[in-house]
């Protein structure tokens, strides 16, 4: 199996023998390699003698006294918030229990930032087998933004840091060691160039055509799956549908911000204007095995972008939305 998605430091950490990502002192190190936390010359003794610690035992006790003598308020910031971060991780047995955790306890005080970099590395890990570039393509939705355009009358998905520019700073030590270039040319994935993917996967260069009945939205869907599987030990089948008429919302699971407003409005009694329409990108019916299944009749999940085309896919919401009976075997 070709390797892809190096970049997320799977091969820093451990696994348990149900699977799960094991935190070891590597994958630590990595985030003290970080621009954000590693000293500048200008640093003072107090953030210099913390870091090189750390070097030394990532997972060395901090106290909040440590944090609070730092001199620049900047450098105090980012300690807090990776201590805070690097804490809740050694409190699990696996990446996936900590991931968990998060959904559960509520994860608005944890950044963005490192909840995408959990779900790319645990997502790496539920697709180790997958040799379908489309999939682990439309899996990259679920960790990274997304800017969707319409190109020649398909809706297509790109990588919103790219396009941005911001690609030009790495976003991590990973990605400068790999030798991943700063700006790269965005190709949309088709069958002819998908055996690409796999040397181009840490570049996140190739858009998705996720327009209806292609095969994007079918990627997303048993990326989904496999997820949900892997986090949940739940079976189910996600598949997309053309329209969204007549579709009773009983059961729906917002995939994302703008989703969980729009199934909330419908839930609610409301009808779609034209403009809030064009921005649902997809509706997924899922059937889980019977067994699995806290409820009867179907269920939905709805993925829409914002006014200004953004996507941005929450994976949490599909773990704690759907009405399963079986909880995780990783703790």
């Amino acid at each position: 199996m070709t390797d892809f998605w190096l970049s997320c430091g799977h091969h820093l950490l451990d696994r348990d023998a149900g699977g799960g990502l094991v935190v070891t002192d590597e994958f630590l190190k990595a985030y003290l390699a970080r621009p954000e936390v590693t000293p500048p010359p200008e640093a003072c003794a107090v953030e210099r003698t913390l870091h090189a610690a750390l070097l030394e035992n990532p997972r060395q006790p901090v106290a909040a006294t440590d944090i609070a003598a730092i001199a620049d308020a900047d450098a105090r910031e980012n300690w807090q918030l990776l201590i805070a971060f690097r804490d809740h991780l050694l409190r699990h047995a696996t990446l996936e229990a900590a991931y968990l955790a998060l959904v559960r306890g509520g994860a608005g005080s944890m950044p963005p930032l490192f909840l995408n970099q959990m779900v790319h590395a645990i997502l790496r890990n539920a697709l180790d087998d997958c040799a379908d570039p489309f999939v682990l393509r439309a899996a990259e939705m679920m960790f990274r933004p997304q800017r969707l355009t319409v190109h020649e009358g398909a809706l297509v998905a790109a990588d919103e840091e790219l396009i941005a520019g911001a690609s030009g700073a790495p976003v991590s030590p990973l990605v400068s060691m790999l030798g991943i270039p700063a700006a790269a040319a965005i190709d949309v994935l088709t069958q002819e160039n998908a055996d690409a993917y796999w040397e181009r996967s840490d570049r996140f260069d190739m858009a998705l055509d996720l327009t209806a009945g292609r095969r994007g939205l079918a990627a997303l869907g048993e990326a989904l799956a496999r997820f949900l599987r892997h986090m949940l030990t739940v079976e189910a089948t996600i598949e997309p549908l053309v329209e969204m008429r007549d579709v009773p919302l009983t059961w729906y699971v917002g995939l994302d911000a703008e989703g969980t407003r729009i199934g909330d409005a419908l839930w609610n009694g409301g009808t779609l204007d034209a403009a809030t329409a064009e921005r649902v990108v997809a509706l997924y019916r899922v059937t889980l095995r019977a067994s699995a299944a806290r409820i009867e009749g179907p269920i939905y999940l709805i993925l829409a972008m914002t006014p200004d085309r953004m996507l941005r896919i929450k994976p949490q919401n599909i773990l704690a939305g759907l009405p399963v009976r079986e909880r995780e075997t990783v703790s």
